[in-house]
């Protein structure tokens, strides 16, 4: 291994531990009370090493947010171009979701529940990859209409959004443990989603929710219409 292979190694490496200490930090402490002080003094670097790899708090925050939704974008990935079937991949989708809650209790928690971290849309751009996510959902969702699954003038963004807030809900319930002894968060979570979904049936409530235009949503006027074949979907896979 040369020097500069050494040097970009050890540099990760050092990333790295930052980024380990700070989210443990957040966590443990709560965002307001973690200065870029206390993430040194917890690797043990001097203050003024470790801003010549980020420049703020905030800047440590969205370097966790942006690997948080990378995870959750492969999981959610993974999951759903494993089925066929838009309303499966719906399904699959939303399940990677609520089971990234589980097995990244620490990345969930910064990411959706934290109300003092700072807000997304302050670095969207740095999130542009999650686009493939939602536009392979907002796709099934209208795969799903044109198939006559769901109704026909459901509107995708907003329906992905209710998807998203339902699944969230049964998440947070089971991180906090707030059912009672043997209720199964799993079993709560499933009804969720599967009520969710035959909501947005024929005979299902009318939404009123509006979407409005945001980086993890890519519906526009100008966007190509998917037919009932999901030929649009294959061509994505």
């Amino acid at each position: 291994m040369g020097v500069k292979e050494r040097q970009e190694r050890d540099r990760q490496a050092v990333r790295d531990a930052i980024l380990g200490a700070a989210r443990d930090l957040f966590l443990t402490e709560g965002y307001r009370n973690v200065s870029m002080r206390k993430v040194a003094e917890r690797i043990e670097y001097s203050p003024a090493a470790i801003y010549s790899y980020f420049s703020s708090k905030d800047d440590i925050f969205f370097a966790l947010a942006e690997e948080g939704f990378r995870r959750l974008a492969a999981a959610g990935l993974r999951a759903s171009t494993a089925a066929s079937d838009p309303v499966d991949r719906l399904r699959s989708g939303m399940w990677a979701f609520y089971e990234f809650s589980k097995e990244q209790p620490d990345f969930f928690e910064l990411m959706f529940l934290d109300r003092s971290v700072p807000s997304l849309s302050q670095d969207f751009e740095r999130f542009e990859f999650f686009r493939e996510v939602t536009a392979r959902a907002e796709a099934d969702i209208r795969a799903c209409s044109a198939r006559g699954l769901f109704k026909p003038d459901l509107d995708a963004a907003a329906a992905l959004h209710i998807l998203w807030v339902a699944m969230l809900g049964a998440a947070s319930v089971g991180l906090a443990k707030r059912l009672g002894p043997g209720e199964d968060p799993d079993a709560l979570a499933h009804d969720v989603l599967e009520t969710t979904l035959a909501g947005f049936g024929a005979g299902g409530a009318t939404t009123t929710f509006k979407a409005f235009e945001c980086p993890f949503s890519t519906a526009s006027e100008g966007d190509p219409p998917v037919s009932a074949d999901d030929s649009t979907h294959d061509h994505a896979s």
